[in-house]
């Protein structure tokens, strides 16, 4: 279940990169306005500032699953309501919207960015203050601040680290969403045209918005369930095989 939620992780911000390139295209046009002309024509001296700002992005990422991880494993009974836990209710939702989303039929995910923008008020001038970018170091910190930027990819995913209920898991799984949408934010050229028509394309959508719809319906079904998915079975049998023992063990005592 690990490996796929963090697959699904991936697949979220890699189809979820023409999302990206919308709103973070022009942060990365202004992170090269700063620099010589010079350093702006070479794609490999330009490569140093796009390589740091999106390592900060990541970093920020990352420490907001920390977060959400943290607040979910350390307030995991307010998360449950009897044998539902509230958490996983709440990822599947999240991702069947999100599914939704990324397919193209409706815009769930607009509500909740508009929701982040008052966040984003808070944090945005502070993100100003690395620009003009004149240094890697710079490039930096405007991608851990701009990496706050009101997404409801982002959002989405951070209500599926949610579910992990484990900090370095909820770190991990935002990670391997940022490494998603690493591909176009830092492909040129030819190579970042064809991969702009194929996740733009209608039926890369459908597929992708179908597989996280039925990973969304998966989640909620565990969380109905009350979250065992077997575990209860395990405990059970586990059990007798206790209960067993000990009679075999008595056995001889008795004779």
């Amino acid at each position: 279940m690990g490996e796929l939620t963090l697959a699904a992780a991936f697949m979220i911000g890699l189809l979820g990169s023409t999302h990206c390139i919308g709103m973070c295209g022009g942060i990365v046009g202004a992170l090269t306005m700063g620099l010589p002309e010079t350093t702006r024509q070479s794609q490999l001296k330009l490569l140093p500032y796009l390589l740091t700002y999106n390592t900060g992005r990541l970093l920020s990422y990352s420490l907001a699953g920390l977060i959400v991880g943290l607040l979910s494993s350390t307030a995991g009974k307010l998360f449950q309501i009897g044998a539902f836990p509230i958490g996983g209710i709440v990822g599947g939702v999240f991702m069947v919207a999100l599914g939704i989303y990324i397919g193209g039929w409706l815009q769930t995910m607009k509500p909740l960015e508009k929701l982040g923008g008052y966040l984003w008020r808070i944090i945005e001038p502070v993100g100003r203050r690395f620009m003009p970018v004149k240094s890697p170091v710079q490039a930096l910190g405007m991608g851990f601040f701009w990496g706050w930027l009101p997404c409801g990819l982002v959002y989405s995913t951070l209500a599926l680290a949610a579910t992990s209920g484990d900090a370095v898991k909820s770190a991990m799984l935002m990670l391997a969403f940022g490494v998603g949408t690493l591909p176009m934010l830092l492909a040129m050229g030819g190579f970042a045209e064809k991969l702009q028509r194929f996740t733009r394309h209608k039926w890369t959508r459908y597929v992708a918005g179908i597989v996280l719809i039925a990973f969304g319906v998966m989640i909620l079904s565990k969380a109905l369930s009350g979250g065992h998915m077997g575990g209860h079975d395990h405990g059970m049998h586990g059990g007798m095989n206790h209960d067993l023992q000990t009679m075999q063990q008595e056995m001889p005592a008795q004779h």
